[in-house]
């Protein structure tokens, strides 16, 4: 399904939506990799595979995996398609197993997609980063690219049923490699000291104004 999908998915969004794109040659072709990005939209899960040079799964709803008939059919085939993992956000242990999700994703030699934030910015600044990312480039020591998106905030707003046509940006930033750094240094700090690495990477690819504070979901 991935194959299909992408074959007509991205050439498709590409033409109509016209994203500009930088640094795809930070984005390593094999082997296992985390791709750290801003998160503006809930669009941002579905930007990034679009113009990523290889296959990036995201975390997605498990609710999105479990409809029925026609539509729930269709609906999970799409999220599937997209490279979507299923998550149970109610469950009081979701936040251990989507850590073991991406573990999973990255043995394999996979690329897994994180926003550090948490949840999407609703005021367009750069939130404090939550050390999960950190945890899994040091777990299974891969490097991790910095992500930039702007635009995206626009293309499909809070509450908006479909995408708008309007100028998106894509930047990959230079690999942070972990593989050797913190050797000896405690691990609750090394996870703060290179979660806030790559927030700063982001925040020098987006120029967003950083709040100095965590995000929160609404509720």
């Amino acid at each position: 399904m991935y194959s299909v999908l992408h074959a007509v998915v991205p050439p498709l969004a590409k033409a109509v939506w016209r994203p500009t794109v930088t640094g795809l040659q930070n984005v390593p072709r094999t082997g296992a990799v985390i791709l750290a990005s801003n998160h503006r939209s809930f669009a941002d899960s579905l930007v990034i595979p679009i113009v990523a040079p290889r296959k990036v799964h995201f975390l997605a709803k498990s609710d999105y995996f479990r409809g029925g008939g026609v539509k729930g059919t269709l609906q999970k085939a799409w999220f599937e398609g997209m490279g979507m993992l299923p998550v149970d956000r109610d469950d009081s242990k979701a936040a251990i197993a989507s850590l073991d999700t991406a573990l999973s994703v990255l043995a394999r030699g996979g690329a897994f997609g994180i926003y550090p934030e948490g949840t999407r910015s609703r005021d367009g600044r750069l939130y404090r980063g939550r050390t999960g990312v950190a945890h899994l480039a040091l777990t299974a020591g891969v490097p991790v690219v910095p992500v930039g998106l702007t635009g995206t905030e626009r293309l499909q707003p809070v509450g908006a049923r479909f995408p708008k046509v309007v100028p998106v940006t894509v930047t990959f930033g230079t690999p942070i490699q972990v593989a050797g750094r913190f050797e000896g240094v405690p691990l609750g700090r090394a996870r703060r000291e290179l979660t806030d690495e790559i927030m700063t990477a982001i925040q020098a690819i987006t120029g967003q104004e950083e709040s100095g504070i965590y995000n929160a979901r609404p509720e």
